[in-house]
């Protein structure tokens, strides 16, 4: 991506404007259209910092970036291209989306409070769209619901949206037409708004991502848009752990991180290491006086959430969905539960079928996570990524923020595995080890034996004899 001045200079021209979104026509209108800027490169991009008008701290879009512009008079300028796009998930796995400007969430649109602003949207999709500002205030015809508040944009054509950004917070854009396929099919962006004094509830660092889910079979490219529930891939950004980019953060740094959710369910994120305080939703700021400390935070569909915190605990510090199937891969939902099944003899006879059969599942599904079998094409383990003590046995929703001493301000590569001070990771206890005693078992009894399973057939009932009859 070429983030230079070209895309940032002033140009002559433009007037206020404030009716119904309208149709580019004609081919001198199209050619003051601004540039449309692609991006394909999955990784976290550096902020755009700005370099006119009222300074703020840039966003980080987490495996994003941030949209360009260019003022044109009073009007800072932007141009969303939707089209189809391809997405890395993770590593091994590549979707076929619908985004904006060659990714899937689209680039992040930065402002100020009080910027006006003109927002070119150009249909590459087989099918109509349009692009609702979701949270925004604005006259009722830019609002961007197809066929209530403006005509839907055709394939091919190119309308423009102008309004003034009359709040600074967290916000989003979204399609509202044919609005089930379109994001379902991963078509959604942020949209930041700072405010306008660049000191009021400033951090050192600002993260942003949103939270999306899709349904793609092991082996297939296209998500499945009617599944309503059943999602087996959940998402920071359309990336899946381990390919979520982590929170590099300097030691002793304010950091902000901000989300929104656009799956079928809500969320409540968790942050290790730290309490923080929520400091703004969609609707708007928190008062400093009135945020309220947390360590997870519920977001539920269509809201906006974002909490602060001083990064002063140094670490690699998890932060995740506490919805535990939220923090796993391509999920099969039909799969059987088998602990406590000994599937050893029946693994020789699959095996005598299926040459390299491995049975799992009799004491759990964390072996999975070490585990590197043979998958289909295009599809990723339940639980993947390692760390420096071994797999991590995540999946999904999951990242790492990273608390390191030193950081230049500007700073965000990954800055590796933290180096624990000697003494301070949890250890194998190689002392004497204390007598366990339970109530209703004497010190000496020994282990208790290994847990027994049965099936019982529940449209039966125990009979006189011992046995079961049917009823």
């Amino acid at each position: 991506m070429d983030l230079s001045r070209r895309h940032l200079i002033r140009a002559a021209g433009g007037g206020l404007v404030l009716t119904g979104a309208s149709m580019v026509s004609g081919r001198v209108q199209a050619a003051s259209i601004p540039e449309a800027p692609t991006v394909r490169d999955p990784a976290t991009q550096a902020p755009l910092a700005p370099t006119t008008g009222p300074d703020y701290q840039p966003v980080v879009t987490l495996n994003g970036w941030t949209l360009p512009w260019r003022m044109n008079g009073d009007w800072k300028e932007f141009h969303l291209v939707a089209e189809p796009v391809v997405r890395e998930i993770a590593p091994g796995m590549k979707a076929h989306l619908w985004g904006y400007n060659g990714q899937s969430p689209g680039p992040t649109i930065e402002a100020v409070e009080g910027d006006n602003v003109r927002i070119f949207v150009t249909n590459r999709l087989p099918e109509t769209t349009a692009v609702h500002w979701h949270g925004q205030r604005l006259p009722n015809g830019m609002d961007g619901v197809g066929g209530l508040t403006q005509p839907h944009i055709p394939p091919g054509k190119t309308f423009v949206y102008e309004f003034r950004l009359r709040r600074s917070g967290t916000f989003m854009y979204h399609p509202h037409s044919d609005e089930m396929v379109q994001m379902a099919m991963g078509m959604m962006g942020l949209f930041i708004v700072h405010p306008r004094d660049p000191a009021f509830r400033r951090v050192d660092r600002d993260f942003a991502f949103l939270l999306n889910a899709f349904d793609i079979e092991a082996g297939s490219y296209v998500p499945k848009v009617n599944t309503m529930t059943e999602f087996n891939l959940w998402c920071w950004n359309s990336r899946a752990f381990p390919g979520i980019d982590p929170f590099v953060v300097g030691l002793g740094d304010k950091v902000r991180i901000r989300f929104g959710n656009l799956t079928m369910t809500n969320h409540p994120i968790h942050l290790h290491g730290y309490e923080f305080k929520v400091s703004g939703t969609d609707g708007g700021w928190v008062p400093e006086e009135a945020a309220w400390p947390e360590v997870s935070i519920d977001c539920a569909v269509g809201q906006m959430r974002s909490f602060d915190f001083v990064a002063d605990e140094p670490g690699d510090w998890a932060i995740h969905c506490h919805k535990s199937h939220h923090t796993m891969n391509a999920m099969g939902h039909a799969v059987k539960t088998y602990v406590g099944v000994d599937k050893k003899e029946v693994a020789k006879s699959i095996q005598k079928l299926v040459p390299g059969y491995m049975p799992m599942g009799s004491t759990g599904m964390g072996e999975m996570g070490s585990m590197e079998m043979p998958l289909p094409d295009n599809t990723l383990p339940m639980m993947t990524g390692f760390a420096q003590f071994g797999p991590v046995e995540m999946g999904g929703m999951f990242s790492v923020v990273k608390v390191r001493e030193g950081l230049a301000k500007d700073d965000y590569k990954d800055p590796g595995w933290f180096k624990h001070p000697a003494g301070s990771v949890a250890r194998e206890w190689t002392g004497a080890t204390p007598a366990l005693v339970r109530p209703d078992r004497k010190a000496d009894a020994g282990p208790p034996a290994s847990t027994e399973f049965a099936a019982v057939d529940p449209r039966k009932r125990p009979s006189a004899h011992g046995g079961h009859e049917d009823h």
